[in-house]
């Protein structure tokens, strides 16, 4: 079975399909078959999972006519950074209003990272402090767009809406194609979840395509409770679109032991995770979202909740820029 997504807009911005990476030092490690889906390599803005979402989105923009692309996030947003790459592509302008949302300041947190390339690619930049400012920053680039008659798309926080999902069921797709040519029984996918876009396209993805291989969702900043919602909310959405049954969601696990004290707050685990994938397969990771989900698949496998000799992939989704902004962390590390 495949599903098509001929009748959805879509625009051409990532390198398809991405590498399917085996992991040997690293599985061995852990004691699993390990396998990386490389969604964080090739495309616009520096790559990563979000340009899956924009091909999808910014087609269904460019269809209505806009020329103006308005988005959000926090300050280090690897979706900012991708969708003001993904504009200055296509000659869109790009807004980005950016909250102040995780407790963290200083010069390479502020100045560095994603922030760095949201400048380089020609993104107007707005820093708010809240919630409540970014309502009112959002509702005044409306009203200016409106009086200079140019046409605006908005997408959400990680461009996770309904539309957005598609670029991940597009990916699961892909990556199960990849799976049967190498004839492995995967047991797992592991994903990280934020946003929730991307984990509730591969887990769409996997139903609608009759596998019963486990979708194990790694929260980086909500609850499970939350985020199974979320998933759940955003891949019914997207069935609507294709014209396809609510999804049961069977085979979803999610797992919220690595999120820590809060989103984007770095813990003892992600940072020790990071640096097992660094130094054993020479892959990055970043601090933010595929360093916890990587912790978590290290203590699932800890736990036996991912058994010894199973074969896993797990999606690293990018966010290599964002690691600099918590380079003094890293760097103390290394120094001690």
């Amino acid at each position: 079975m495949t599903v098509d997504l001929s009748a959805f807009p879509r625009v051409a911005l990532g390198h398809w399909p991405t590498p399917l990476d085996e992991c040997p030092r690293l599985g061995a490690e852990l004691g699993i078959q390990l396998l990386l889906k490389r969604d964080d390599v090739g495309g616009v803005g520096a790559g990563g999972n979000k340009l899956r979402k924009l091909e999808f989105l910014l087609g269904a923009a460019l269809d209505r006519g806009a020329d103006t692309v308005i988005t959000f996030g926090a300050v280090q947003t690897n979706h900012g950074r991708q969708t003001a790459a993904a504009c200055a592509r296509l000659g869109l302008r790009c807004e980005l209003v950016l909250t102040r949302s995780v407790a963290r300041t200083g010069q390479a947190y502020e100045e560095s990272g994603n922030v760095v390339l949201d400048h380089l690619y020609g993104a107007n930049l707005h820093l708010c402090a809240d919630a409540e400012e970014t309502a009112a920053v959002y509702n005044r680039l409306l009203a200016e767009a409106e009086e200079q008659g140019r046409t605006v798309a908005t997408f959400p926080v990680g461009g996770s809406d309904e539309v957005g999902v598609l670029g991940y069921v597009a990916a699961t797709v892909e990556l199960f194609q990849q799976v049967d040519s190498l004839g492995l029984d995967v047991g797992a996918l592991v994903v990280p979840v934020g946003s929730a876009g991307t984990a509730a396209g591969v887990a769409l993805g996997s139903e609608l395509l009759c596998r019963t291989t486990r979708v194990e969702a790694a929260c980086v900043s909500h609850t499970a409770e939350e985020s199974r919602a979320d998933i759940t909310r955003l891949a019914g959405a997207a069935a609507g679109l294709l014209g396809a049954a609510e999804p049961a969601l069977a085979e979803l696990v999610v797992d919220d032991r690595a999120v820590g004290p809060a989103y984007g707050v770095p813990t003892e685990e992600m940072w020790r995770a990071l640096e097992l994938f660094a130094r054993t397969e020479g892959v990055t990771l970043d601090p933010v979202y595929t360093g916890k989900a990587a912790a978590c698949l290290v203590d699932r496998v800890r736990t036996g909740e991912i058994a010894q000799g199973e074969t896993v992939v797990f999606f690293h989704t990018g966010g290599l820029p964002g690691l600099f902004a918590y380079a003094p962390d890293l760097m103390a590390r290394a120094g001690s």
